[in-house]
């Protein structure tokens, strides 16, 4: 019968300097050593890590009220506009958003050289931003209208909220077309031109956790260069997704809602994002450490790349059309090697997200631990499993009742 370890054990062994941490690229080389059982009475915890462009990211913030009082009906940040439909003097600034006058895709491809996620770079850059806000006017909110420039010391809250990171695993996109397109993950060249992917593979933390036994609300996070926390699961969590023997789903499914203290954050991991002809976004820096409960928590741990599966979508017309057609499958080690085979065709492969600081990452966060500076969270309630019977819909067309 294996062993058990609880969190608490494993938080005392980080106040006492007795925890043993390992990255999960580190981990694959220890199993292949000294195999499951060994390692695992061995490890403690497993850091995980990724950083890649996230949309569905972006920032709550309260601007504190001048003299007299307003209701800010509009706000802009450097031109950037922020949601103000919460309270007087408080705002959700999303990392898609852009600037009113931004000629968009009207000269396609557009360059979309500024937006919301670069406003939230700058920010936590310690940059000065132009602070524009009007307002309608009321008996206890007089002001109509105030210009001027903030920093992010100068607001009395700033938080990231993300509602939707860290997505376990996801489409490898490629064009089938004769012509080149713009997407999310990049530029597409005609004729299966070239294939690209997001995800760090057998570094991403949602992969190493794949059935979220130790993911969930309250999980303490690497979050943008500071400490955030899990807030649920998810927008478009998907646990039902289609899984192989190792518990690893085959294409996109579960993700993560995010949140954490933006002063705290570092701007080389929250950078804004331009993707031509298609719009801006924040790319975001995440990093979960997987605590080593039993035999079956450092087996997930230890996946590597060529055990792990994604599908190949065509971007110009299966993906916008929602077919739901793949053009096969491959491993995340063939996506590394550089060239992945699609319809007996040779096409070069490049990343949109980083390993290299997917591993930067892992390794901060092994570190921290170790030192005693970062405390697991242990989940108050995991994210929804396959059992749950969630399922993915999409918006239907009706008619008015």
């Amino acid at each position: 019968m294996g062993f058990k370890r609880t969190y608490s054990e494993i938080n005392e062994k980080i106040k006492t300097g007795k925890v043993v941490v390992v990255t999960a690229e580190e981990v694959i080389g220890m199993v292949e050593e000294k195999g499951i059982e060994n390692v695992a009475r061995e490890v403690d915890i497993v850091t995980t890590g990724t950083f890649g462009p996230m949309c569905s990211s972006g920032a709550f913030f309260n601007f504190g009220h001048p003299k007299p009082r307003i209701k800010m009906h509009k706000v802009w940040m450097n031109g950037v506009p922020a949601y103000t439909g919460i309270a007087a003097v408080d705002a959700y600034l999303g990392c898609n958003e852009l600037p009113e006058h931004d000629p968009l895709n009207s000269n396609h491809p557009g360059e979309f050289r500024y937006g919301g996620g670069h406003v939230i770079e700058d920010l936590v850059a310690g940059k000065t931003v132009k602070f524009e806000a009007s307002g309608y006017g009321t008996d206890c909110y007089p002001r109509r209208k105030i210009e001027t420039y903030i920093t992010l010391e100068d607001v009395n809250e700033a938080f990231l909220f993300n509602p939707r990171n860290a997505y376990q695993n996801y489409n490898v996109a490629v064009n089938v077309s004769d012509k080149m397109i713009y997407t999310y993950m990049g530029a597409l060249k005609p004729g299966v031109g070239n294939a690209h992917y997001c995800s760090a593979g057998q570094l991403s933390p949602l992969l190493n956790d794949p059935l979220y036994r130790t993911i969930g609300i309250g999980t303490r996070i690497f979050l943008g260069g500071g400490t955030g926390y899990v807030a649920w699961n998810g927008t478009q969590h998907n646990p039902c997704a289609a899984r192989g023997e190792n518990g690893v789903p085959t294409g996109g499914a579960g993700t993560i809602a995010v949140v954490g203290d933006l002063k705290q954050m570092k701007p080389q991991w929250l950078r804004g994002t331009s993707f031509l002809g298609y719009g801006v976004t924040l790319t975001v820096g995440i990093g979960i450490p997987i605590p080593i409960l039993d035999e079956e928590m450092l087996k997930f741990t230890a996946v590597k790349d060529e055990d792990i599966v994604a599908p190949v979508v065509d971007y110009s017309y299966d993906y916008p059309n929602a077919t739901g057609k793949t053009l096969g499958s491959v491993t995340y080690a063939q996506l590394k090697s550089g060239v992945i085979e699609v319809n007996g065709k040779a096409v070069p492969t490049a990343p949109i997200s980083s390993y290299i600081k997917a591993r930067e990452i892992a390794d901060t966060l092994k570190h921290s631990i170790t030192a005693g500076e970062f405390l697991l969270g242990e989940p108050v309630q995991n994210l929804p499993s396959a059992d749950s019977g969630i399922s993915l819909k999409g918006l239907q067309e009706k008619k008015a009742p």
